[in-house]
């Protein structure tokens, strides 16, 4: 081996190291942004569909000939079925009516619970008036655990993402 070569020797691994393990974080970094955005996103339509479900189904809904009311749970329902990948024992949902009573309760919860009250309530379903729906995910990133101190044992801090829809009822 010559004198050149071996004054070489080792020169990859300190390259990668001052170059590879920078980029594997700006990757792993742009993935879970990209996985908090897309979790958001998803939450903040879910919340928009049901919103929107909910501000067609008002006074003219439960009045005779027509029976297309609807419930907490099935709002919940389209949330659930808009929300893809959301997981319905973390996602919390407020449904707030037009004289500010709410009603709070996991999308889980909601499904299973609130099947007999119509919603919006008989006072706050006329047309004009405002029904909003509002929620909250936790969101848990990968990246935490690039940060100092973290170790086995350590529980990486979560964020709760929100989301509000508000319409006015229709019918």
């Amino acid at each position: 081996m010559s004198q050149r070569s071996r004054r070489r020797r080792g020169n990859s691994l300190i390259e990668f190291t001052l170059v590879g393990i920078p980029l594997i974080f700006a990757l792993i970094s742009i993935f879970e942004i990209a996985r908090g955005m897309w979790i958001y996103h998803t939450l903040a339509y879910a919340i928009t569909e049901g919103t929107r479900f909910a501000s067609v189904h008002g006074i003219n809904c439960s009045t005779s000939p027509n029976s297309c009311s609807t419930t907490i749970a099935g709002i919940a329902g389209v949330i659930q079925y808009v929300g893809v990948g959301l997981q319905p024992d973390l996602l919390t949902l407020t449904f707030t009516t037009n004289s500010g009573t709410s009603t709070s309760c996991t999308l889980q919860d909601c499904l299973a619970n609130y099947t007999t009250a119509n919603w919006p309530p008989a006072n706050a379903n006329l047309p004009g008036m405002d029904v909003v729906i509002s929620a909250s995910y936790p969101f848990s990133s990968a990246i935490a655990m690039f940060w100092p101190g973290t170790g086995r044992g350590v529980v990486f801090p979560t964020f709760q993402l929100p989301a509000t829809s508000r319409e006015r009822i229709q019918f």
